[in-house]
């Protein structure tokens, strides 16, 4: 008893208060890269893996062209771009060879270790300093960060709730719907996840520059589990916007609630390094975190239509006939 008394006295409040921003700035960066998570996911019906090769590519990316004088915004931009080009080439691998999409993905993401490494001039990582180059974001000033993390989030919601109701990113979503009919409709629905995956890992990259620069550094193993903590953003985000605006909950506010899901998720890493977990079990804790969300709209509807929920009905309607 003595020992547990004094590890939770050693727990300091303060610190767990002094955490939270930066985990913030950080799940604010997560929540954007979980949009791109969300296009394959929710939109394409995909699972989409090369989003771990492709964090990195965009970390890897923009470091480079800081250290070679770029500005970091036109950095993120290349960085953008090389994630649409690694998430076309998942696209043709399943459109084109007949590849299935999930192992599409591993391969694309499994050759871009080395294209990463090859960036990095064969170097498992390269520092970027804040004290010599002008980054967009860093961990140096927490406040601007959020504040700068929080306006990218916003304007990529955005950009991607018009370009969504546009007659192409229509098509993009009916192809995620309904294949079947969306051919039928003339839509070539290969164009449209090629586009879709290409989009999702441009988003993917563009949010890897932006961690790559708030960390000071891009590192090949930055995007490792990428996918699992997009997915938790994601799950984490439409089951709070449900519980909150339930059948309110449009498409604009899907993509805000994704963004705070990796909000909510940072803070729970932050809350569980705080009690002085074992960090080597925060992969652990996500894979449950993810898994239980996942499990919840299925226990619900589950629920509702139960045998049990069904006899208690009829247990109602004899009562009340007598």
């Amino acid at each position: 008893m003595g020992g547990i008394a004094e590890y939770f006295a050693s727990l300091n409040p303060a610190n767990l208060l002094g955490s939270m921003p930066a985990g913030i700035a950080q799940g604010l960066i997560w929540g954007v890269m979980a949009l791109g998570v969300y296009i394959t996911f929710r939109l394409l019906d995909i699972a989409d893996l090369s989003v771990d090769g492709t964090f990195t590519t965009g970390g890897a990316v923009t470091v480079m062209l800081i250290l070679a004088g770029w500005n970091p915004w036109l950095a993120m931009l290349m960085a953008f771009i090389a994630g649409l080009a690694a998430g076309a080439v998942t696209g043709l691998l399943n459109t084109k060879l007949g590849i299935p999409a999930i192992l599409a993905g591993i391969l694309t993401q499994f050759g871009l270790y080395s294209i990463n490494l090859a960036i990095m001039g064969m170097k498992a990582n390269q520092a970027v300093s804040v004290d010599k180059f002008s980054l967009a974001i860093t961990s140096r000033s927490v406040p601007i960060a959020i504040l700068m993390g929080l306006v990218i989030a916003i304007a990529v919601i955005g950009i991607l709730y018009w370009y969504f109701g546009t007659e192409s990113g229509s098509a993009m979503r009916a192809t995620g719907c309904n294949p079947t009919m969306s051919k039928a409709q003339g839509i070539n629905i290969n164009n449209m996840k090629i586009l879709g995956l290409a989009l999702s890992n441009g988003i993917v990259a563009f949010a890897g520059g932006l961690m790559a620069q708030f960390q000071g550094f891009a590192d090949i193993n930055m995007g490792r589990g990428s996918i699992v903590i997009g997915l938790a953003a994601v799950i984490i985000g439409e089951v709070i916007g449900e519980a909150i605006l339930g059948k309110h909950l449009n498409f604009a506010g899907r993509l805000a609630f994704v963004t705070f899901g990796g909000v909510i998720y940072y803070l729970v890493v932050v809350f569980v390094l705080w009690m002085k977990l074992n960090s080597n079990f925060l992969k652990l804790l996500t894979a449950v975190v993810v898994a239980v969300f996942l499990a919840v709209p299925y226990l619900r509807a589950n629920a509702r239509t139960s045998f049990k929920k069904a006899g208690r009905n009829a247990a109602a309607v004899g009562k009340e006939a007598r």
